[in-house]
């Protein structure tokens, strides 16, 4: 499912226009967005939640040469599934 599948099913459902779903939709991701990025929680409870992760610098190789090559630690999103939304796909 992609985004415009998922704002014509909740249009669907809900009885909203698609631009109110979409307008709904896209603030909701800004929102997550922005609090992820200042080092924010965003808990949806018995949906997820989504935070930040810290990932350790490491040494790699270069794929092309075998070169050894130093990859800096960086902040990745993660999302982690809920009680009811676990339950609901097994």
């Amino acid at each position: 499912m992609n985004k415009n599948d998922l704002i014509s099913n909740i249009a669907t459902k809900s009885g909203l226009t698609k631009r109110d779903v979409e307008a709904v939709l896209n603030g909701f991701m800004d929102e997550v967005t922005e609090a992820l990025a200042g080092g924010d929680k965003v808990q949806l409870i018995g949906f997820g939640n989504f935070e930040t992760s810290k990932r350790a610098g490491r040494t790699g190789r270069n794929p092309q040469t075998g070169e050894p090559m130093d990859i800096p630690e960086s902040v990745v999103p993660k999302f982690t599934a809920g009680k009811k939304l676990r339950e609901a796909i097994k």
